[in-house]
């Protein structure tokens, strides 16, 4: 397996040459890239980014030897589940693919959550004609689109997944399996081989749980301070065949510590986790 790191995690005032130095510096395999809101920091890729931003950022991955494995985005919201702002979906979801295919990255993350006044039974259906409407756009692009599980009350269940992704019926549409975003309301150990080959890529972060329990809400902290058992979760990905990319989205929590300081502590950690 290969260690990589999402753009969040990197200082927000780092420039696009600078973030692919400091973390190819510190040891990553690839670097994981957003779409964000217009201004959102200048290591973001937006709605309006144009074929030369992304030649200068090819030329970046080749200079620095860190290839783009996957392109994500926070602009996701509940609009793929919201028959209101599917065109929004749909802007973001070709922005996603076309930035994938331009960089040479071979996965992007989208978020099938929900919220409003929509219910769970509405959400579950407008995703997945949104996605089977996609299918042959997505198959043609060559790129794995990955749906995040968030805890947003959008399905709480690895079988609500499954039904999902086997309905679609397509081997580019799968899981972006956050171990993280688990701790909320399970155990990533008991999702893994239900799953299965439908995990695509792994975003990994850990989670402190209130008091300990399950279904308490916790709070994100450095990786390798939380709750996740790594030595139950290890076994289960191998288990499943997966040797793809382990994408950390686990930021820099202690304040007075420099970011390089804490790229070389997240990567030593990653190192610890893969290799166990």
């Amino acid at each position: 397996m290969k260690k990589a790191i999402n753009a969040w995690c990197v200082d927000p005032t780092y420039t696009m040459e600078e973030t692919f130095a400091k973390v190819s510096a510190a040891g990553f395999d690839a670097i994981e890239l957003n779409v964000d809101s217009e201004g959102k920091s200048p290591h973001s890729l937006g709605m309006k980014t144009t074929e030369a931003d992304y030649a200068a950022i090819r030329e970046l991955s080749k200079k620095y030897n860190l290839p783009v494995c996957s392109v994500a985005s926070a602009l996701w919201a509940p609009k793929m589940a919201d028959k209101s702002r599917l065109a929004e979906a749909e802007a973001l979801l070709k922005k996603q693919l076309e930035a994938a295919v331009a960089l040479g990255a071979k996965s992007i993350l989208v978020v099938p959550s929900y919220g409003g006044d929509t219910i769970l039974s509405e959400a579950r259906a407008t995703v997945a004609e949104f996605l089977k409407a996609h299918r042959a756009e997505i198959e043609a692009s060559g790129i794995f689109v990955g749906l995040e599980n968030v805890p947003s009350g959008f399905f709480c269940s690895p079988y609500d997944w499954t039904s999902l992704i086997d309905e679609i019926g397509s081997d580019k549409i799968g899981m972006y399996f956050d171990v993280g975003n688990m701790m909320y309301f399970s155990r990533p150990e008991d999702w893994i081989d239900i799953l299965g080959s439908r995990i695509g890529m792994v975003h990994i972060k850990d989670v402190k749980r209130n008091n300990g329990w399950m279904c308490s809400s916790g709070d994100e902290i450095g990786l390798l301070k939380g709750d996740i058992n790594w030595s139950k979760v290890m076994p289960m990905i191998r288990a499943i065949g997966y040797d793809g990319y382990f994408v950390s989205e686990s930021f820099k929590d202690v304040d007075e510590q420099s970011y390089e300081d804490f790229f070389a502590e997240l990567s030593a950690n990653m190192d610890k986790i893969i290799n166990a």
